[in-house]
């Protein structure tokens, strides 16, 4: 049962518009940004503990793309129509929470803490629209002349989300009728009451023309770049007697064996560091004593498996793994693709997100004298749930 101190909060994400000024010739809201659908980011923003239900208004053009998208996360998808006005006015008819909050699909950047402030306005002051107040000087033109100026003290400019109670912003579309308007606020505010202004952000931009997805110009929000984290790992172990080595999980003939307590790879002690380090865990060292029986001759790529439950209980998951590996002997090209296989399969993430580089060191010092064999791994941590 709903009570005032237990609402039902449902999301609209309008994402049935075409971006034809971005030139992208397709929905923007498609294209990569980040390497992922720009509208993936905007999802993943609202699949918060604080949310019931999020419903997404797509073209019918889009409909089965976006549905992909939204697959994952559990979002419901509906046709939306030929205008923002039309679309949102549908998706109302499929919300069933008594609090709905109205997103641009196109504003990748929005922060949680935005969207809890949002919820809490609703809850208070019965609506929200995120707005930010201007701060330069604001002029009206005709015909390239300036013809007046506002008192920018009373002027905002409004971003989405917007929160409403259910019933106000239905009500108000209903009474809207056929009237286009450019957002939420503007229908609430004639045909209801007067906005609750909660501050918006300046990284709660809207993507809008092609120059918005430039790699230079499309910096991760601050939220998303504090969930990130890296690890650093090194392993190294010199040669004795024997006829192979195993590097990634790879059994690799040579006339040398590294000597070590367990199997030896250099490649999975150093991923394993890795994440470890990223997650603020202690080495493998703690995790897998060499002084125990039980890791003698263990596998490195169960030992690493073991070691990622670590991260995950620790609230991260490994985004991208790079490894060097630094070897006079033997040659390691042909047995690159294998390594990434088994890393991956070990970490539980996509081939792509895992790259292993082999190089010598010209002859010089430990390595490049033919008596050992060194890894380095770097690993980029994300919040579990990116995983």
């Amino acid at each position: 049962m709903i009570t005032a101190k237990n609402h039902k909060i449902s999301v609209i994400i309008a994402a049935a518009g075409r971006g034809e000024r971005a030139g992208l010739g397709r929905n923007k809201l498609l294209a990569p940004l980040h390497g992922a659908p720009a509208l993936w980011h905007t999802l993943e923003k609202f699949d918060i503990p604080e949310t019931d239900e999020v419903i997404i208004a797509s073209s019918e053009c889009d409909f089965e793309e976006i549905s992909a998208l939204a697959a994952p996360f559990g979002f419901k998808v509906v046709k939306g129509g030929a205008t923002r006005t039309e679309s949102v006015k549908r998706a109302l008819a499929a919300v069933t929470g008594d609090i709905v909050l109205i997103h641009d699909g196109a504003r990748p950047y929005v922060s949680r803490e935005l969207i809890k402030k949002c919820i809490d306005s609703v809850k208070r002051f019965g609506s929200a629209v995120c707005a930010l107040h201007c701060t330069d000087t604001i002029a009206t033109a005709n015909y390239g002349l300036v013809t007046g100026y506002q008192e920018r003290n009373s002027l905002y400019r409004i971003q989405t989300p917007q929160g409403f109670f259910t019933d106000d912003i239905r009500r108000a579309y209903e009474l809207a009728g056929d009237r286009e308007f450019t957002d939420d606020s503007s229908v609430y505010c004639e045909f209801c009451a007067f906005p609750h202004v909660v501050e918006g952000e300046e990284s709660n931009r809207k993507l809008t023309f092609a120059s918005d997805f430039l790699k230079e110009a499309a910096v991760l929000p601050v939220d998303d770049l504090a969930a990130r984290r890296i690890g650093f790992g090194i392993d190294v172990h010199c040669f004795g007697e024997g006829n192979g080595v195993v590097l990634g999980g790879v059994k690799i003939d040579c006339d040398r064996s590294l000597i070590a307590h367990s199997d030896g790879d250099v490649v999975f002690h150093a991923v394993t560091d890795a994440i470890l380090s990223a997650a603020g865990l202690k080495d493998i060292g703690h995790y897998f004593p060499d002084s125990s029986p039980e890791y003698e001759n263990a596998d490195s790529a169960h030992m690493c498996a073991e070691a990622l439950k670590e991260v995950l209980k620790a609230g991260y998951a490994p985004l991208n793994i790079s490894v060097s590996v630094q070897a006079e002997k033997p040659r390691l090209s042909p047995y690159i693709d294998s390594m990434v296989k088994k890393i991956a399969r070990a970490l539980n993430i996509d081939e792509e997100r895992v790259a292993v580089a082999a190089g010598t060191c010209e002859k010089l010092g430990f390595v490049g004298r033919g008596l050992g064999i060194t890894a380095y791994a770097c690993a980029l941590l994300g919040d579990k749930k990116d995983g």
